[in-house]
């Protein structure tokens, strides 16, 4: 498997770990609709979250969230959107982008971007 596949299956395995250790209950990961994905979808304190997960080994080309563009919010939303029409008892929502760095003989960095919109 390419490395940067890799790191994103690496970092989605923290990101479940670690929101679970904030209180969130995991529904789902890697939630596919037609050409749309969705990384983690999670409940906590009667909101239900649609998390990107972006993972960086090295801040050469910035940190994670900054790669997080106007069409892959655009994919979380209309994903979302399919997620929420068949499961219609949902009744509020927030898309979170979740960034976590991984740099060398260091603890992970996690940086949870909350209610984001376009």
């Amino acid at each position: 498997m390419p490395p940067h596949i890799d790191l994103g299956k690496k970092g989605e395995a923290l990101a479940v770990e670690w929101l679970a250790s904030k209180g969130y209950t995991i529904t789902e990961t890697n939630w596919r609709s037609s050409r749309y994905e969705i990384d983690i979808i999670a409940a906590r304190d009667g909101i239900l979250h649609f998390i990107e997960v972006k993972t960086r080994s090295s801040l050469t080309y910035g940190h994670p969230e900054e790669s997080v563009s106007t069409r892959k919010i655009r994919h979380l939303l209309k994903g979302a959107s399919e997620w929420l029409y068949r499961h219609p008892d949902n009744k509020r929502v927030q898309y979170d982008v979740l960034a976590i760095t991984l740099l060398k003989n260091a603890e992970p960095e996690y940086v949870l971007f909350e209610d984001v919109y376009l």
